[in-house]
């Protein structure tokens, strides 16, 4: 017999860690190969871990809720002789590489001073531990952050919200004995308190999933962030309304997939951020980053009612077959939950279509770090003056409003407004002859 470790594999670039949902096996069951042993949840997505080997699952490392970083053993799993390997390489470290990050640690530990973390009565990850001593984070400090983890244990998201209000968290008193040599910021603001919300005995009480949470938090974060400033503009969509009758049945039949606005406007916002490449940027401190690819993020809403955003990877290369056939996948499997965490990592801009819900504009905030946000309203029919050599008349036109939130550090108005603007001007000028 042989004994193999399951890791948890790498996600996506920038997907480091994974929270335990739920173990599909128990320690006991038979596995088969590819079949799926636990479910895992990042900050974008939820998905399976599957087996490479086919065996018995004897040991689970970790239990449900628990927070585990990429390339972490999570399980053992006992194979017939020859099938499987007791260690398994993840991502090889260049050597040079390790001898940098040895020296960094050196360095760390020549100015950071030791702490203690045995006066705590909580239990501290390792990954806490490294984030508090790095920032100087005392015992003292820690005893008061509220976990969020399982038995009140504090993750990684818990101490990165404490360092985000660092500034404004009541004084800590910090002892000799916990803290050597190392000087520890003492706020001075008072906090305010959050005000209480009466209930009564009719009202019930529900408590926000897992998803709710991140997307409270990332919200807030973002209106913290950025100075959101809104343009809107007026488009009229009739021709496009009107070729898409024209052709749709025709386009299903032969690309197999159904022709919604979605695709076309998101060829227009593409071919916009390529005229206008410093609103396809991120803001890094006191640095822009100009990103190379143009990268749609498409705003999704969820059956549970929470909102997810798949990414189109090099939108500005699609034509509008390839677009659709993007817009579909992402959109079917966002709602069946078969998203990859990849499949929402690396986006540059992003549209959501508050029209779907019949909201004629909105104010939407914007989606870290990216500096731009586009709201499809509906498409209603509206009475409009027609301008024509002949002269002006009233007429009925198909025509819906454009909602551009961006971010007022990086992004002027004038800015702000002529991308939206050039997004109308493609819309408006679409050509109804054109094939698919």
């Amino acid at each position: 017999m042989a004994r193999f470790e399951l890791k948890l594999p790498k996600m996506g670039e920038s997907v480091a860690e994974a929270t335990i949902t739920n173990w599909l096996k128990q320690v006991g069951d038979k596995i088969e190969a590819d079949e799926a042993v636990l479910e895992i949840a990042t900050d974008k997505v939820d998905s399976e871990v599957p087996s490479e080997v086919s065996g018995v699952l004897v040991e689970q490392l970790f239990q449900a809720n628990d927070l585990v970083q990429v390339g972490q053993t999570i399980a053992i799993i006992e194979t017939e002789a020859g099938e499987g390997v007791t260690t398994v390489v993840v991502n090889e470290v260049p050597e040079e590489a390790v001898a940098i990050e040895k020296a960094i640690e050196v360095a760390k530990d020549t100015v950071l001073a030791p702490v203690d973390f045995t006066e705590s009565d909580k239990f501290l990850s390792p990954l806490v531990k490294n984030i508090a001593k790095e920032e100087g984070i005392s015992v003292a400090e820690l005893q008061t952050i509220s976990g969020t983890g399982k038995e009140g244990r504090i993750t990684k998201a818990d101490i990165l919200e404490y360092l985000k209000n660092r500034g404004n968290q009541p004084k800590v008193t910090v002892t000799p004995s916990l803290m050597v040599d190392t000087i520890v910021p003492v706020a001075t603001t008072v906090v305010s308190k959050a005000v209480p919300v009466s209930v009564n005995g009719g009202d019930e009480i529900v408590e926000m999933d897992r998803m709710r949470k991140l997307i409270s938090g990332y919200m807030v974060a973002s209106v913290q962030t950025s100075a959101h400033v809104q343009s809107f503009i007026e488009v009229d969509v009739t021709n496009i309304v009107k070729w898409r009758d024209r052709v749709k049945t025709a386009f299903e039949k032969r690309e197999g997939e159904k022709l919604t606005f979605t695709p076309i406007f998101m060829e227009a916002v593409a071919k916009s951020l390529k005229d206008f490449p410093g609103m396809n940027i991120s803001v890094d401190g006191d640095f822009i980053i100009k990103k190379k690819n143009i990268n749609l993020g498409m705003a999704a809403a969820l059956p549970n009612g929470n909102l997810i955003v798949p990414v189109i990877k090099n939108a500005d290369q699609l034509n509008l077959v390839g677009m659709a056939k993007a817009v579909n996948d992402l959109g079917n499997r966002a709602k069946a939950g078969k998203l990859k965490p990849d499949d929402t990592q690396g986006g540059t801009y992003t549209v959501t279509n508050v029209g779907t819900f019949g909201s004629v504009f909105g104010t939407p905030i914007i989606n870290q770090p990216q500096v731009g946000i586009l709201a499809l309203g509906a498409i209603r029919k509206v009475p409009a003056v027609i301008e024509t050599p002949e002269g002006d008349f009233i007429g009925i036109r198909q025509k819906m409003f454009l909602s551009h939130s961006y971010d007022h550090r990086v992004v002027d108005g004038a800015l702000g407004g002529s991308f939206v603007k050039r997004v109308a001007e493609y819309l408006e000028a679409f050509d109804v002859n054109r094939d698919f």
